[in-house]
């Protein structure tokens, strides 16, 4: 599998994903594979994790994609899937991924972070940074994101409890003013054993 490493020193064209990409040695196969998905098909983009979820590096492949816009994407929905599958990160990749929050552009993308959220432990180091992510995602226009917003929040509680306190009254005001679809998912976090069972916490 060829990786983009240099532009190329003969006359091939390498597209638009190669320029996107010079010089970040991200495998060209995986590239054009995100790239070329139309950010709704979730067979395709499934079949893509089938093709290539299998490598060893490819948690570390898909958060070097995540460095560009038009990957984001479609490397977070199979990041998504990855964690879901019963993968796991390490505490080096889940600080690369915080690294990238204030970048992420597309409603989708921040959704699908929002919902590992679940799946990673939030070091002191990244405590804030992710605090301010939650923060504007619980402004977002999409309430979608909105919800899964108030679930990161809660995350956020269950390992540091200086915010149990808001995240309960956060809660609360969403059950009174919020959407249909967002209330559905704060009945959801109510019920939840994660919300009456935080975990251990992180000092």
């Amino acid at each position: 599998m060829g990786a983009i490493c240099h532009i190329r020193s003969n006359n091939r064209r390498v597209g638009r994903i190669g320029r996107v990409i010079i010089n970040q040695c991200l495998p060209m196969d995986i590239a054009q594979e995100i790239e070329k998905w139309d950010g709704k098909s979730a067979d395709d983009i499934g079949q893509v994790y089938e093709d290539y979820g299998h490598q060893p590096d490819f948690t570390d492949l898909l958060i070097e994609s995540m460095q560009h816009t038009s990957l984001q994407k479609g490397s977070t929905w199979l990041l998504k899937k990855h964690l879901e599958s019963g993968e796991q990160l390490s505490d080096k990749q889940v600080s690369r991924i915080f690294k990238l929050l204030p970048r992420l552009e597309h409603w989708e993308t921040k959704l699908h972070i929002l919902q590992i959220m679940p799946y990673v432990l939030i070091r002191p180091a990244y405590k804030c940074g992710v605090e301010s992510f939650l923060r504007e995602c619980l402004k977002d226009k999409n309430k979608f994101v909105r919800a899964w917003a108030y679930n990161g929040f809660n995350e956020l509680a269950s390992q540091y409890e200086e915010y149990l306190a808001e995240a309960k009254q956060l809660l609360e005001t969403a059950l009174r003013e919020e959407a249909p679809s967002v209330k559905a998912r704060i009945r959801n976090i109510l019920k939840s054993k994660r919300y009456s069972s935080p975990r251990s916490r992180i000092s």
